[in-house]
């Protein structure tokens, strides 16, 4: 054998004991007569002493060893003296006095620094993952996965679920995003489609009768990378039948404040979840995913404004667009600089401009320095003020233009402040539910009618007979649960019936044809007993980045 404990196993107890440890050299530091070598392994750290008085062939060995060698050591756990004791590390109490050691494999000075963070450039980190991933904060994170997904297999067992897996190698299923095509040697000039996620799949498991399914799925999508995203990536896939929303909504609740509470117990959980609508959403926050850690929330100025002379407020209305602000505490003694940098950050989100008002001197009109106060009256500028709640040394930001632009611009501007101000709890985990999401939306470009999720997601009941008269206007059953800022879930209740499914089709203008050819197994699936069923589909990889507190999935996959 080649080791008897790891190195992270030892305590005082074992003091006495002869053990046999193997693994890297952490640390070395050579003081003629004694060398000191911290041992590492995923488990943790050993401190190895070696003394040439007497152990001279073991002192010469580590006198050989460098950086991420591989070593093994055999000799007696001794306690540390009570100077030498370090509090820090949970074998920190004791060390091993080496009486017999051997090189198992040298190794070359690392392109990487691994007993620390190096601040390297990411893509060196990536072309040499294998000893980024020697890394105690890389350990760390993907044993925090691993006791996420093992709590999460163990919770849905006990609630009755199955795991099942479905094919990775299927025929492409129209899902939003662009499909990874895998040729076929057996049918040549063929292809097969990697999953954008199990969606059909899992409704056909549902009409099979197993009602309540998860996986832990591989997906892949073909889209741009983004801090959250990589074209392959893991989620949590979920479906329940005989189900409506609030049964789904009720057990994620509990499965993710359960999760957090195993996983990462010094974290804080608001619970319940809050619900917003989506329209709520959009209204105050300008996304369908706010960090909800703190405040900033857009405040509507379009009643207000209404009879505004000035032709930036009223142009905007006249159209059909908006005039919304966030008063921002504490930056009223923003200079010109700082302020031109910020109007920066409203323009790469697509707005024309940004107004700006300075509150550092008082709130009256005469005392604030602002963008727009020679446009506006004495009145209008108070009316905004106090609409906007604003005190002594904030800075008012708004935007008019596009609703969709405004939500863009106020959001962008939100999350960077709220970045510069540190005012998000990292130990705080916000989650919320955004429900009652638009069933489609007109594409402009295409003249028609999109599905906001996709073509399977069930209508709410009482919006139904708007399909025909105000398609805009009907929401569906569908939910996503968000967490500081992200989207860490989303699922919906689904189309079971055959009738309502095709009223959908035709309403996206998808012929007869088209979906015989493209979603012809499921139709015919429908017809042969498909129970009310719904699911979700919370993301593993955000998660995971989320609760080891990192900013990108990279590092927690």
């Amino acid at each position: 054998m080649f080791r008897t404990h790891t190195c992270g196993e030892l305590r005082p107890e074992h003091a006495g004991q002869e053990v046999l440890l193997a693994g890297w050299v952490h640390r070395r530091r050579d003081h003629g007569p004694l060398i000191f070598i911290d041992l590492r392994d995923r488990y943790g750290l050993t401190q190895v002493v070696f003394d040439s008085a007497t152990a001279p062939e073991a002192h010469a060995v580590a006198s050989q060893a460098r950086s991420e060698f591989v070593l093994q050591v055999r000799g007696l756990v001794g306690k540390r003296p009570d100077e030498s004791l370090n509090p820090e590390l949970p074998t920190g109490a004791i060390e091993v006095r080496a009486g017999i050691a051997n090189i198992l494999n040298p190794a070359k000075t690392t392109p990487i620094y691994i007993s620390k963070e190096g601040g390297e450039d990411e893509m060196l980190r990536l072309k040499y993952r294998y000893l980024d991933l020697r890394r105690e904060r890389m350990q760390k994170n993907l044993i925090l996965r691993h006791r996420m997904i093992k709590f999460i297999r163990d919770f849905l067992d006990r609630e009755n679920f199955l795991e099942i897996e479905t094919p990775i190698l299927i025929k492409s299923t129209p899902e939003g995003a662009r499909d990874y095509l895998v040729p076929s040697r057996v049918h040549p000039g063929e292809f097969y489609a990697l999953p954008q996620s199990p969606q059909q799949l899992k409704q056909l498991l549902m009409v099979a009768g197993y009602d309540r399914y998860f996986q832990i799925a591989r997906c892949f999508r073909d889209e741009d990378l983004r801090a959250d995203r990589q074209p392959e990536f893991t989620q949590l896939d979920m479906e329940m039948s005989f189900v409506d929303q609030e049964d789904v909504l009720n057990l994620i609740e509990r499965l993710l404040f359960e999760l957090v509470r195993a996983v990462t117990p010094h974290k804080r959980v608001v619970a319940p979840f809050p619900r917003l609508s989506y329209a709520e959403a959009m209204e105050r926050y300008g996304s369908d995913k706010p960090d909800l850690r703190y405040g900033l929330e857009f405040v509507n100025l379009g009643e207000t404004l209404a009879g505004s002379q000035f032709a930036v407020f009223s142009n905007a209305l006249a159209s059909g667009g908006q005039i919304k602000g966030i008063r921002v505490p504490g930056v009223g003694g923003y200079s010109r600089k700082q302020l031109d940098e910020v109007v920066d950050i409203a323009r790469q989100a697509g707005a024309k401009g940004l107004l700006w008002a300075s509150l550092q001197q008082g709130t009256a009109p005469e005392q604030i320095r602002s963008s727009f106060g020679k446009q506006v009256s004495a009145e209008e500028m108070s009316a905004i003020v106090a609409q906007m709640g604003g005190q002594l040394d904030d800075l008012l930001l708004i935007v008019a233009d596009t609703p969709k632009v405004v939500a863009a611009a106020l959001d962008k501007l939100r999350r960077e402040f709220a970045s510069r101000l540190k005012l998000a709890d990292p130990d705080l985990l916000s989650f919320a539910w955004v429900i009652d999401f638009p069933l489609v939306e007109w594409n402009e470009d295409e003249n028609r009618w999109d599905a906001v999720h996709h073509p399977f997601t069930a209508p709410k009941d009482e919006d139904l007979p708007l399909m025909d008269s105000d398609p805009g206007k009907v929401r569906a059953k569908a939910y996503d649960v968000i967490l500081n800022g992200y989207e860490a879930g989303g699922g919906s209740i689904r189309i079971h019936r055959r009738d309502v499914q095709q009223k959908l089709f035709d309403l996206l203008g998808i012929s007869r044809e088209t979906a015989q050819s493209q979603f012809g197994h499921m139709l015919e699936a429908f017809e042969y007993g498909a129970p009310p069923h719904g699911g979700i589909a919370p993301g593993i990889d955000r998660l995971a980045m989320l609760l080891a507190d990192e900013a990108t999935i990279r590092e927690a996959v």
